[in-house]
């Protein structure tokens, strides 16, 4: 699958690692907190990889926020998806972290924790109640006080199911499971029916999956990992079930989103996550998947979706505060987020806007029908991916589940070892 879907949901970066004397913008020095002065001077904004697909989208908000405040400049660069975390943690440690900056909330720890992420909280405060709740705490850093970006685009999406392929099985393509109960034991039934060829899922659990199992994640402090816990050994004995059974794909462990779908798309697997991006490219690429397709809500333990949050932070540093909050706040208002969501498959952090006719009335299309759907579900929705869960805890993750999978350790064994881990990671982050 092309990395626009990636991109745009930011659900995976490489580790990004600062020095915790790294110092800030080019001048080299400290910048003023206090964004209520005069709106001037030049300014630097980066995204990440938004070039290719949406450059006039991006050089009108330039221009519409320099005609707005006449006495700044705007400097646009875009930096490609691959290596983009690195090129943050180079230029943090070098002192040229642009003043406003393209973020995930993974990327806003570790320049928060070194003092480079500018707090809204006390510099932008009154911009607070624009924004969906759960969007503006998604840039918190547990530990911390504060908020440290600008909530921007939101992601989420349905599982697509092959109507097909449960047909075959025996199973009723019109009540695709609704728990994780029903989603095992038609997994199994599926795998059965099929003499294991077909499997039911593509991927591992990942922390986000455990998120909406209902597991406990980190402690209260924000001080250690907890996902080791009954529940979180319950999931994974889950798995190692489907697993054993062919249920989940033999070649998950090693799978991609790219691999996933890829599976899905030639009918190997029965069910994907995915979201309204995705339906264009069954379309072009597998019709006859597309004219067979189901549609069902992700399925959670908890009544709340997972979301991905893309975030603009402004560098503490800049010469130009007034100006860097005010152009992070243009970018990420009402306005320019409508105008955005409606070019690309993403939903507006803002509060009310989900609330618009574009994301509320149905039109009979399979597209707009994901559209309604999400936007519903992303009013209380939850970044299950902790914010100090970085890309070695994923791996660490991700390594432990496989060896429960493959018989190496015990569901419990294989938890309790990924939480130490983690932890040891967690406290070298400072």
């Amino acid at each position: 699958m092309p990395t626009l879907r990636r991109a745009l949901a930011a659900a995976a970066v490489a580790a990004l690692v600062l020095p915790l004397g790294a110092c800030g913008s080019g001048d080299g020095g400290g910048g003023s907190t206090d964004a209520s002065g005069k709106v001037e001077g030049d300014i630097t904004f980066q995204t990440w990889n938004l070039r290719a697909n949406f450059k006039p989208y991006f050089e009108g908000v330039v221009a519409d926020f320099e005609k707005k405040y006449p006495d700044t400049k705007v400097k646009w660069i875009d930096q490609p998806a691959e290596g983009y975390a690195d090129k943050i943690s180079a230029d943090a440690a070098g002192g040229t972290l642009p003043d406003v900056v393209n973020v995930s909330p993974d990327l806003v720890a570790p320049l928060a924790k070194a003092g480079l992420a500018l707090d809204l909280d006390k510099a932008a405060s009154s911009y607070r109640k624009e924004y969906l709740d759960g969007a503006w705490a998604s840039h918190r850093i547990p530990g911390m006080t504060g908020t440290y970006a600008f909530p921007w685009y939101l992601n989420t999406g349905p599982l697509f199911y092959n109507k097909t392929l449960f047909e075959r099985a025996g199973l009723d393509a019109d009540r695709p499971p609704t728990t994780y109960d029903d989603l095992f034991a038609q997994a199994l039934r599926l795998a059965r029916e099929t003499g294991g060829k077909v499997a039911t899922l593509a991927n591992v659990p990942t922390v986000e999956d455990f998120g909406r199992y209902g597991v406990q994640l980190m402690n209260k402090e924000g001080t250690g990992f907890a996902f080791n816990d009954a529940k979180g050994v319950e999931l994974l004995t889950k798995y190692k079930e489907l697993y054993d059974a062919k249920a989940l794909d033999p070649q998950a462990l090693t799978a991609t989103p790219e691999s996933s779908g890829k599976k899905f798309l030639t009918g190997a697997v029965a069910m994907n996550p995915g979201s309204a991006l995705d339906l264009g490219n069954f379309k072009k690429q597998a019709p006859g998947l597309y004219k067979n397709i189901g549609i069902t809500d992700q399925i959670t333990s908890t009544g709340h979706v997972n979301m991905y949050v893309m975030g603009v932070m402004v560098n503490s540093r800049t010469k130009h505060t007034a100006a860097s909050v005010a152009f992070a706040h243009f970018v990420t208002d009402a306005q320019r987020q409508m105008s955005f969501a409606k070019k690309v498959a993403i939903f507006p952090s803002t509060a009310g806007s989900l609330d618009d006719p574009y994301f509320t009335e149905q039109d009979g299309t399979d597209e707009t029908r994901v559209r309604v759907a999400a936007a519903k579900s992303l009013k209380n929705a939850v970044n299950y991916t902790p914010v100090l869960f970085s890309e070695q805890m994923k791996s660490a993750l991700r390594n432990e589940v496989a060896k429960a999978l493959q018989g190496k350790e015990t569901p419990k064994a294989a938890l309790d070892n990924a939480v130490k881990a983690c932890d040891t990671l967690l406290r070298q982050q400072g």
